[in-house]
């Protein structure tokens, strides 16, 4: 006979069962996110030790492009890369740009660990830019997720009466050209699958960068060309196995592990450029990532 306890018991393993199942089988395409995600740090810093920033991401953009184009000629050919919103492209674009030039300058800068940690704060840039542009509410989770990320950064920074170094400021910035970046392509998703955000994103960045480029060029050695194939391959396919991740499991599920990248890229650091890693590091990243954990829980009504 069947008790009530054991009845609700196999009850909730067919309700959880496919959710597991589903879990296990986004964890490789997470996996491979982060490692193609620490491997581009390295080889960010890597390929700026002989080429400007700017040359890097143009190269790391029209390599993209090529990269991307079986993606595209399965989405129907460049006719399918159509849009309607030309302008929102361009702005999400020219702000991306800058984040990404932030982004690998400050790798020039400051410790790989240090980069990678004040990235994290960029969920708490998107709170508050999208309460503030989205109308999205801003509950109590959210206010103590801003609270705990900008205590953390603060254990980071460490700042000085000088104030934050300048590769420190420069990362934060960068963390906040994502947020806006991100918030412009919540919008955009309405109306644009991710081949065609991702098209526009290579062509728009080829074209603002080439200028820069030619004005700071040298010609890559072999080893540094290398690199550079890297970061165009980590930079294109890292997001697709995001995506991969993303139809076997919920956001809520996956994003928590991407905060692995902040250990992994600090391992990194330490193993490849014998960067030290204090106890304010990791208290400070710790807090960031308790925070971004509290902005992922869903708040009932009347939170």
């Amino acid at each position: 006979m069947q008790t009530p306890t054991s009845s609700a018991a196999e009850g909730n393993s067919s309700a959880t069962g496919p959710a597991l199942s589903s879990t296990r089988l986004a964890i490789p395409w997470v996996a491979g996110w982060l490692v193609l995600m620490v491997v581009m740090a390295v080889a960010g810093r890597q390929a700026t030790l002989s080429l400007d920033v700017f040359q890097v991401m143009e190269v790391r953009s029209l390599l993209g492009l090529v990269l991307l184009y079986p993606l595209v000629r399965a989405a129907g050919g460049l006719r399918a890369m159509h849009t309607a919103r030309p302008a929102m492209h361009l702005v999400r674009n020219v702000v991306h740009y800058g984040a990404q030039y932030g982004w690998l300058y400050a790798l020039t800068l400051i410790p790989l660990a240090q980069v990678v940690a004040l990235e994290f704060t960029m969920p708490i840039w998107t709170v508050l830019l999208a309460a503030a542009f989205l109308g999205e509410p801003l509950h109590r989770w959210k206010v103590a997720a801003v609270a705990l990320g900008v205590t953390g950064v603060v254990m980071i920074v460490q700042p000085t009466h000088a104030g934050a170094s300048p590769g420190q400021l420069i990362a934060l910035a960068a963390a906040a050209g994502f947020a806006v970046s991100v918030t412009l392509v919540k919008l955009l998703t309405r109306s644009e699958d991710a081949t065609r955000i991702m098209f526009w994103m290579l062509v728009v960045q080829s074209v603002l960068g080439l200028w820069p480029a030619l004005a700071v060029w040298r010609w890559p050695s072999p080893v540094v060309w290398g690199w550079l194939c890297v970061i165009a391959f980590c930079g294109t396919f890292s997001h697709y196995c995001m995506a991969r991740a993303m139809r076997h499991a919920q956001a809520t599920v996956i994003m928590p592990m991407d905060f692995l990248r902040v250990p992994l890229t600090a391992l990194a650091g330490w193993a490849v450029y014998a960067e030290r890693i204090d106890l304010l590091m990791v208290l400070g990243t710790g807090l960031i990532l308790v925070g971004n954990l509290l902005n992922l829980r869903r708040a009932s009504p009347g939170r």
